[in-house]
């Protein structure tokens, strides 16, 4: 290759070369489109930053119960906060559907949505106890005594008086329907792994635990309520992120109020989409003795007039 030199002293004309390289064109090519922009990215994405992580199911059928009557669903996907079934029978918006995970595993559960013969459903968000009304009764005076010191919850008689047969049927059915605000939580320990849990219903034998990538069927556990204490448990059953837990010995519910729950919106926020162009949608709206969920004064108020009845 000749030189800056041989050029100039044999009289040939410098070839003219630019001291910067050529920049590359930015912007989409006006034929491949926006495929030909790169996106240049620091790190792999390692998590789903969707609001909540669906499990597509495979020919997955579970049944659900709806106004005393029971059907079998085909299970199309389950995430943390509800599920998608497709579904024959016709519910109407916000009507109650009990949705059978698993062994133990009913969830209670909202209609938020029904479109093609698919139904989406929202999970209940308090903590179901599964016991009889009194076991309930005194799990909750328990649970506001012990956490929630400005609630004064007077004793009452016993539990075979306040049950009489002169008691008025609506009494007892309100009082069978109530529903409370509480929800606890938990961590489960399995193997080597250590995950935060919600648990969506609970009872001595056993409970559902909501946890994000948990263990297989059949796994040893122990469920870690706090000061609830610890609960060896082996895995039943696994759909999505819900988990159903057979306790290995009878759990004392009311040891439950020794860890302080969270408490559920009292009133139900309306999500936007939901909102039509005028700003309303009084059709999309939950009942509110249904679906809303009592305050602590007034779970409070309930018990003590249960209590004194």
């Amino acid at each position: 290759m000749n030189s800056i030199r041989e050029q100039i002293l044999g009289g040939q004309r410098p070839e003219r070369r630019s001291l910067l390289s050529a920049k590359r064109k930015k912007g989409a090519d006006a034929e491949a489109g926006l495929a030909s922009v790169a996106i240049a990215r620091e790190a792999h994405r390692q998590t789903n930053t969707r609001n909540g992580d669906r499990h597509r199911l495979t020919d997955q059928q579970t049944r659900v119960t709806h106004k005393r009557k029971s059907y079998v669903v085909e299970l199309i996907n389950v995430s943390g906060g509800g599920a998608m079934v497709s579904a024959e029978f016709e519910p109407l918006l916000w009507d109650r559907v009990d949705l059978y995970l698993g062994e133990g595993g009913r969830t209670e559960c909202a209609v938020r949505w029904i479109k093609g013969g698919r139904i989406g459903l929202e999970f209940a968000h308090e903590t179901r106890l599964d016991c009889s009304d009194d076991e309930q009764d005194e799990v909750l005076r328990a649970v506001l005594t012990q956490n929630f010191s400005e609630l004064v919850v007077e004793p009452g008689e016993a539990p075979a008086k306040r049950e009489s047969a002169s008691e008025p049927k609506r009494r007892r059915d309100k009082r069978a329907g109530r529903r409370h605000p509480l929800i606890w939580s938990g961590v489960l320990r399995y193997g080597v792994t250590s995950a935060p849990v919600r648990l969506r219903n609970m009872s001595s034998t056993g409970a559902q635990a909501e946890v994000h990538g948990g263990p297989e069927v059949g796994a040893d556990a122990v469920l870690d309520l706090g000061d609830a204490g610890s609960i060896s448990a082996t895995v039943s059953w696994a759909i999505g992120d819900n988990v159903g837990l057979t306790f290995n010995e009878p759990f004392d519910l009311t040891l439950l109020a020794r860890t302080k729950p969270a408490i559920a919106q009292v009133k139900w926020d309306r999500p936007a989409y939901l909102k039509d162009v005028a700003g309303t949608a009084r059709a999309a709206e939950p009942p509110t003795e249904e679906w809303g969920h009592i305050s602590l004064d007034e779970l409070r108020e309930e018990l003590e007039g249960f209590l004194k009845y």
